[in-house]
């Protein structure tokens, strides 16, 4: 009898038109198509969004017409899936390491997801925002020249002169680097050939944490790219031999054509705002008895087995949860 009442269902379905998932009527979307185990239903209403979310071409692949594609798309998608899940419950998958693993990974991402939904696309940001991070970023959309400087730091003005004149012998990135790890006394620079990178006029360098004496940017004003500054450069109690390695020319980049980086950099910011407000909101309310001090308990992490040639075993790849960075990469 209930194989008969679904079959009517489907066939009232078939006769109705094209599948929309605004087709209205809550008691008839409710009907229900097909049974499958004690638990697991599938309905008019499911069936109706399922099919209208598929892209036209895909659709098609399902058939000709309307009533053929809701006939193949319940037989061969959505009766399948529910067998499948049944069958995955009666080996309680769901309890394994790595599907329990995805499960917590898909449900934290559709958090995520709804945030995003929540904000809305990046263009919907005010340009009013988007001016007020430009004028407040200022420096860096509109960057003055910068020279990228190597150097060679020494610690008295007569080996700075003998370590000048064997760097004009043979001008090369090879024999400047091998002069700057054998007398440079800059510790950041020296195993780098003495590349300080590209220097801004008030000495700073876009290295992090790298910033040199404006008497080193003013040398190298002074001559070409290319070109070592002729004589020994003061800089404290030392002296630098200085080679203009090149030059980035000033840049001045308007509102508007920064407008969209100023905007996916907004977004993201406020996604990760919105993300961490979830998240401590919730450790408030959900987190408790965190002993942390049992954690210099647990005995070391054991390495991953390898085979031959350091190469990972086969069977520790397919412990990996889908969706892991192992997993993805």
């Amino acid at each position: 009898m209930r194989t008969l009442v679904a079959a009517a269902v489907l066939a009232t379905l078939v006769a109705s038109g094209e599948t929309r998932a605004d087709d209205g009527g809550d008691a008839r979307r409710a009907q229900v198509v097909a049974h499958v185990g004690k638990t697991r239903t599938i309905t008019v209403g499911e069936l109706e969004d399922r099919i209208a979310a598929l892209p036209p071409f895909q659709r098609a692949t399902f058939g000709a017409d309307a009533a053929t594609v809701r006939r193949a798309f319940l037989q061969q998608i959505l009766i399948p899936e529910a067998l499948e899940a049944l069958g995955a419950e009666d080996q309680h998958v769901d309890a394994q390491q790595p599907t329990s693993r995805a499960v917590e990974r898909a449900r934290s991402q559709s958090a995520v997801r709804a945030i995003r939904a929540r904000l809305g696309p990046e263009s919907a940001i005010p340009i009013e925002d988007v001016q007020k991070y430009y004028d407040d970023n200022r420096a860096r959309y509109d960057t003055p020249e910068r020279l990228q400087i190597w150097r060679i730091l020494c610690k008295t003005k007569e080996e700075a002169q003998s370590v000048l004149a064997e760097a004009k012998r043979e001008p090369t990135p090879k024999e400047f680097g091998e002069l700057a790890r054998e007398h440079s006394v800059d510790k950041a620079s020296n195993m780098r050939a003495g590349n300080l990178g590209f220097i801004s006029p008030d000495g700073t360098s876009n290295e992090p944490g790298m910033r040199v004496d404006v008497s080193i940017v003013q040398a190298a004003h002074g001559v070409r790219d290319g070109d070592l500054v002729s004589a020994p450069v003061p800089e404290g109690a030392y002296f630098s031999v200085v080679w203009r390695r090149g030059t980035i020319a000033p840049t001045k980049r308007a509102v508007d054509q920064v407008a969209a980086q100023i905007r996916d950099t907004l977004w993201k910011a406020r996604v990760k705002e919105e993300t961490d407000r979830l998240v401590a909101g919730l450790r408030a309310a959900k987190l408790r008895d965190l002993d942390e001090s049992l954690l210099d308990t647990l005995g070391p992490t054991p390495e991953p087995e390898r085979g031959d040639a350091g190469r990972e075993l086969p069977h520790m790849r397919s412990v990996a949860p889908r969706g892991s960075a192992s997993a993805e990469h």
